[in-house]
This record gives structure tokens, sequence and C-alpha cells, in this order.
């Protein structure tokens, strides 16, 4: 079971960066909502969006939005 939650959280993470990538989310000025992301059910896995950002993977605005690093 941890085999699969562990690559379920691994597809997640590329869906939620890819989306903000697509999506011009690469600095703070151009930051977007998962939804606006066009991540699909962007509401799920909160807890696992939230370990996304204190890893360091997303930034997060002030009113929750989000970007990755444009390098």
């Amino acid at each position: 079971m941890a085999v699969f939650a562990s690559a379920a959280m691994s597809l997640r993470k590329q869906t939620i960066m890819g989306a903000l990538k697509r999506s011009g989310a690469t600095g703070p000025e151009t930051a977007k909502t998962l939804a606006e992301a066009g991540v699909e059910n962007p509401d799920l896995f909160p807890e696992f969006t939230e370990q996304l950002v204190d890893f360091g993977f997303l930034n997060r605005t002030k009113d929750g939005k989000y970007w990755i690093d444009g390098d």
C-alpha cells in the first residue's frame, strides 16, 4: 500500500507542477490557484499540497495562489 501511495503522490506532484509551469505561474506576480492553473480536482490531498510548499517544490502567496521557480 505504501508503494501505491508514494506513486500516487509523485504523480500528483508532477501534475501540479506541470500545470503551474504550463499556465505560466513561474513567479509571485504570475501565481495562480490550482484551479486557475488547470489542476484536475484542485482540492484533492490538501495536506500533500502543503507538504510541497513546506519542502520548497511550490511557493504560495499570501492570498493562496501558487507558483514554481521559473528556472
